[in-house]
């Protein structure tokens, strides 16, 4: 048995240790989250800005991945990622 796999303890429960199925979010479910199309995040998989893998041909998404890209997405639209492009600062 795969180690992430949930253990089944005595009494038929999972164990703890199990991660809720709200963990992996399918296209409509990170649209929703988004507030975007459906459309939008197929798109954004299939160039790969945005982190995602397929389990038999449907895309899937980490949502602590997403939580994480859209940390960075802020970070970058606030301008705290670091100096910009040659001759895109203020000259002293």
């Amino acid at each position: 048995m795969l180690p992430e796999l949930a253990k089944i303890t005595t009494s038929g429960r999972c164990s703890p240790m199990a991660k809720p199925e709200s963990d992996i979010l399918t296209i409509l479910e990170v649209a929703s989250y988004l507030k975007v199309a459906e459309r939008t995040v197929y798109r954004l998989a299939a160039a790969k800005k945005i982190p995602a893998f397929k389990v038999g041909g449907a895309w899937r998404f980490s949502r602590a991945e997403i939580d994480q890209w859209i940390r960075t997405q802020s970070s970058i639209g606030s301008g705290t990622e670091g100096p910009g492009p040659a001759g895109s600062g203020r000259r002293i």
